[in-house]
């Protein structure tokens, strides 16, 4: 969601004059879009200033804004920290970057913008072209969260659920695919809590999917980040119905155990997240899964930590994040005593392995298989062009031709742990030279 933010931050400011430069060190304003989610992420912001303030040392000082998560959660705090900072922007006031922009330009002044506004960004966001061209684009659908897991900031950054009317959705969607994209992910904190009503009709996230699924040049549908209490039985239709929906889905589960389950208030147990995987197998056969797994949470027990471990070999998960818990400041978790961060680093270090045992299986069943990749881009100063499968596996394949926007069959003949390589398939190479 924060590189849509930041396209969107980009989107605001073209008009202004300002356009994105890959030279940091010839910048007049400097964004730093931040993530609130585990410690280190903050810790980053004011490195990231630190190494801002040097590199300036002798040179005009750049604005600087620091916008999203971290700028919500400790708003004018940042600016009586770090006086470099000019303003701070919570992820809803955004829009309002412009405005901020010109104060700062004509009246110097620091700047505190934090609050929620999300209809409003949303109101000014859509009549600003989405001027994103990529194969691949992103696409908001969905903002904030009323689910409060009790490890979380995010209801407390982002704010309440907060749905975008559907046929805004859909003229954005538009807008991608005049604009050269072959493929959309929706994106939402709760992407799956999608609802939206309009004249007494209720709109859901498969509602999206089955509009998406009838463009014709659109190529390929996904979602995140879903939460399992969210997974209706028509969302689970979308999935046999949409041939254009990918067979993956991101399901962050966060502990095997469902006694760690109701402590972080997920509102879910294994038993009913393990339905939910069934019947969505039931409906696409063949569908993988990824997952997030947060380790040594509170109360964690090595009896809780070895279900955890259970669940991963009962799903057999094909790609999964995982993390020791990390303290987030106002938060229910906070309160409790934390598992010894030696015991949590082993317990991290054993469930990594395991999931990369899978991952490793997984790749291997690939080898010398034909799989059909859209490619997005030729990677900088190489012959190599970057795609992905509709497992979103990353794959390389070398070629003389122009193979972005295309969808083509590739032998996989190799793989590492984060790309596979290919070849072309002979056949197709004879329609590049016709």
């Amino acid at each position: 969601m924060n590189e849509y933010d930041s396209n969107r931050i980009l989107d605001l400011l073209k008009p202004m004059g300002y356009n994105l430069t890959k030279n940091s060190l010839e910048t007049d304003c400097y964004i730093i879009n931040t993530c609130h989610i585990r410690e280190k992420a903050t810790d980053k912001v004011y490195h990231d200033i630190g190494r801002l303030k040097k590199n300036f040392k002798n040179k005009k000082k750049p604005i600087l804004i620091v916008t999203g998560c971290v700028a919500q959660a400790e708003n004018d705090q940042m600016l009586k920290q770090e006086k470099y900072i000019d303003s701070v922007v919570g992820p809803q006031s955004y829009h309002q970057i412009p405005e901020i922009l010109r104060k700062i330009e004509i009246d110097k002044r620091r700047i505190e913008r934090t609050e929620f506004e999300v209809i409003e960004k949303f109101d000014n966001l859509n009549v600003i072209k989405n001027s994103n061209s990529k194969i691949s684009s992103l696409l908001t659908i969905q903002e904030g969260c009323n689910k409060f897991c009790h490890f979380c900031v995010v209801p407390y950054t982002r704010g309440p659920e907060y749905s975008r009317s559907f046929n805004e959705i859909i003229k954005e969607a538009k807008q991608l695919l005049a604009n050269g994209t072959k493929e959309i992910t929706l994106l939402g904190q709760n992407v799956n809590a999608y609802n939206y009503k309009e004249k007494g009709k209720s709109y859901r996230l498969s509602d999206i999917i089955y509009e998406l699924n009838s463009f014709r040049d659109l190529k390929r549908i996904k979602y995140t980040t879903s939460h399992p209490k969210d997974v209706t039985m028509d969302l689970v239709e979308a999935h046999k119905s949409c041939k254009k929906l990918m067979p993956i889905l991101h399901l962050p589960v966060q502990s095997g155990s469902t006694k760690i389950l109701k402590s972080m208030n997920r509102k879910h147990s294994v038993k009913e997240y393990l339905e939910i995987i069934n019947k969505i197998r039931d409906a696409k056969p063949g569908i993988k899964f990824s997952s997030d797994f947060i380790i040594g949470y509170p109360g964690e027990t090595e009896e809780d930590f070895k279900k955890t471990l259970e669940l991963v070999n009962e799903v057999k998960f094909i790609n999964s994040y995982s993390f020791i818990y990390s303290r987030r400041p106002g938060t229910p978790a906070s309160k409790i005593n934390e598992v010894n961060k030696s015991v949590a680093k082993e317990r991290l270090k054993i469930i990594q392995e395991l999931l990369k045992s899978y991952q490793i299986d997984y790749k291997k069943e690939f080898l010398k298989k034909s799989v059909e990749v859209l490619f997005e881009n030729k990677m900088k100063d190489q012959r190599k062009y970057f795609g992905r499968d509709k497992y979103s596996n990353s794959v390389l394949v070398e070629s003389e031709e122009n193979l972005t926007g295309k969808i083509m069959s590739v032998k996989i003949v190799n793989y590492n742990h984060n790309n596979f390589f290919g070849k072309i398939l002979d056949e197709q190479k004879k329609s590049f030279a016709a």
